[in-house]
């Protein structure tokens, strides 16, 4: 049992000491785009939005209703199509609740009269002593609560995002991500979820606030991460202990 236990801690503390020997004595490598999820849609040419018999003054024409003309519209629709979700977060939330509680109670057992039985035992009970009152009980109780929860968070990002599938009801899952590097420390934004094309604007954008099963992060990893982070071990304790 006990070099079973053992030998689940050393496995443990190797899978988590394999995501630092990335970058052990240089930065954090950039996750590879090859065969991504996001290259692999744009490898696929999609369903044509043009006819296939038009002619190249059509093509060259300014009002052509073509993606590809002056007037085109340029917002993505196909798998394969990148467009910017801009994800401008200011959010405040102040929560404060107060509870206050009193009970009082009072409980009385009178046997005066049980078969003569209070009576007799009255004579040789102490001066003063009787059982007319059995029993007594007074309690009282109090009990009060205040708590409150103050939270702000503000985040301002912008992302290029690939539409990865398009659904049978028309409605476009996203997904993109991108790494910026600076010394040693790696930060991740990663985005996905599905939007409505007529959610897209104009400019080939679409705020975080319009996209459905929105999911965001943004954080990182490197030697800063890792010495902010505690080891495994102690997060194992932690969630162990009960004190």
């Amino acid at each position: 049992m006990k070099e079973s236990l053992v030998l689940t801690v050393v496995l443990m503390s190797a899978l988590a000491g394999c995501g630092r020997m990335d970058h052990l004595g240089k930065p954090p490598s950039f996750t590879p785009t090859m065969n991504s999820t996001e290259q692999l849609a744009m490898f696929d040419p999609g369903l044509p939005l043009e006819s296939a018999g038009s002619t190249p003054f059509e093509e060259a024409s300014l009002w052509d209703g073509g993606r590809k003309s002056l007037l085109g519209d340029r917002r993505a629709a196909r798998r394969g199509d990148i467009l910017t979700v801009v994800v401008e977060i200011d959010e405040e939330a102040e929560i404060s609740n107060t509870t206050e509680r009193a009970r009082t109670g009072s409980e009385s057992l009178a046997i005066p009269d049980l078969f003569g039985l209070p009576q007799r035992i009255d004579r040789d009970l102490p001066e003063g002593a009787s059982l007319e009152r059995a029993v007594g009980i007074d309690s009282a109780s109090r009990s009060g609560g205040d708590g409150s929860v103050s939270r702000s968070e503000e985040l301002t990002l912008r992302v290029a995002a690939t539409v990865v599938q398009v659904l049978p009801n028309g409605v476009l899952e996203i997904r993109g991500s991108q790494e910026v590097r600076v010394n040693f420390e790696l930060r991740e934004l990663l985005v996905s979820g599905f939007v409505r094309p007529e959610d897209i604007s104009r400019q080939n954008e679409i705020t975080y606030d319009k996209i459905a099963a929105a999911r965001i992060s943004y954080g990182g990893r490197g030697q800063i991460t890792d010495v902010q982070q505690p080891r495994i071990g102690q997060q194992v304790l932690d969630a162990v202990l009960p004190f």
